[in-house]
């Protein structure tokens, strides 16, 4: 056999793969002709397998000894942390409760009241009347997972926005926060940050070894904020799922503890009083103090 003008093997561009590579993924395949280094067989054979792995096992990826293979490093210790409890979330701007429609149905829906475009990119929602959305929480206040909990800005002393757990699994050590909905007088507050910060804080505390945030790819503010908040930039799963008749591609992002102890360092310095001038303005941005600490960012943003 020789190479062929563009430096492809003359088997390869008779469409013939090495026996060997079909063998380690088929089991067995007629020998069809030898050249005196390896023995070829029709690319037909490899019918049914990706394309990927086609190319990984012509480029002699595969031949690495399976005795040295590499693993993840070792985890010592770890244990799966517990679920999230249904208990209060108390900090100085912020407190989480978990939800229930007897004591935040109504007041909820009074500050989510004609603001549909908070459900846009959400699997629920938006909610007609106030009877339809005491169904929904009724619904979803029995739930381990999704948690669902209401956020009660301290400053103002309401009820303004809810948030969950989702995707809990102790035995993976990774958790995510989601269903994050925010009315208009919670968004951009201090207690806004610090319900995430709380919410953050006892996924690390518990022993979770990774925390997740996920949405829709074209949902712009709900990417800013991740990466704001400190997750890390992970990709986008195409096709991810059918959200009210239209497609949706997923936008990843994640922190994992070793990253925690930087972040709640940000944290802290953003929401001291320190932070804020006489009026109430930052003097140091969230996410300047976050990516310090992410690894990865949206190229989007």
């Amino acid at each position: 056999m020789r190479f062929s003008k563009r430096g492809q093997h003359a088997s390869e561009s008779l469409g013939l793969v090495p026996v060997y590579v079909l063998k380690q993924c088929r089991g067995f395949v007629s020998k069809i002709c030898h050249d005196g280094e390896h023995d070829w067989a029709r690319r037909s054979d490899f019918e049914g397998l990706a394309l990927a792995t086609l190319h990984l096992n012509v480029i002699g990826m595969n031949k690495i000894d399976p005795v040295e293979a590499p693993v993840g490093p070792p985890v010592p210790g770890f244990t799966p942390p517990p679920l999230p409890p249904r208990e209060v979330m108390q900090g100085t701007y912020a407190m989480l409760q978990p939800l229930n429609a007897q004591d935040h149905a109504a007041l909820l829906f009074r500050v989510f009241e004609g603001q549909d475009q908070l459900w846009r990119y959400m699997y629920d929602g938006p909610f007609s009347s106030s009877a339809q959305f005491h169904r929904w929480v009724r619904d979803v206040e029995t739930r381990d997972d999704p948690l669902f909990y209401a956020i009660k800005n301290l400053e103002t002393g309401h009820w303004e926005g809810v948030a969950s757990y989702l995707r809990i699994a102790p035995a993976a050590g990774s958790i995510e926060v989601g269903s994050i909905t925010f009315s208009p007088a919670l968004q951009q507050t201090r207690a806004a940050t610090e319900a995430m910060y709380l919410m953050m804080a006892w996924a690390f505390d518990a022993g979770y070894r990774r925390y997740e945030w996920k949405c829709n790819a074209l949902n712009m503010p709900s990417r800013r904020a991740a990466q704001r908040l400190g997750f890390s930039y992970e990709g986008i799963f195409r096709q991810a799922a059918v959200v009210k008749g239209h497609n949706r591609d997923t936008a990843w992002f994640a922190a994992i503890d070793s990253e925690w102890p930087g972040l709640k360092e940000a944290f802290e310095a953003w929401l001291s009083p320190a932070n804020f001038d006489e009026t109430g303005n930052q003097l140091e941005r969230l996410g300047d103090l976050t990516g310090l600490v992410r690894v990865a960012s949206d190229p989007l943003i």
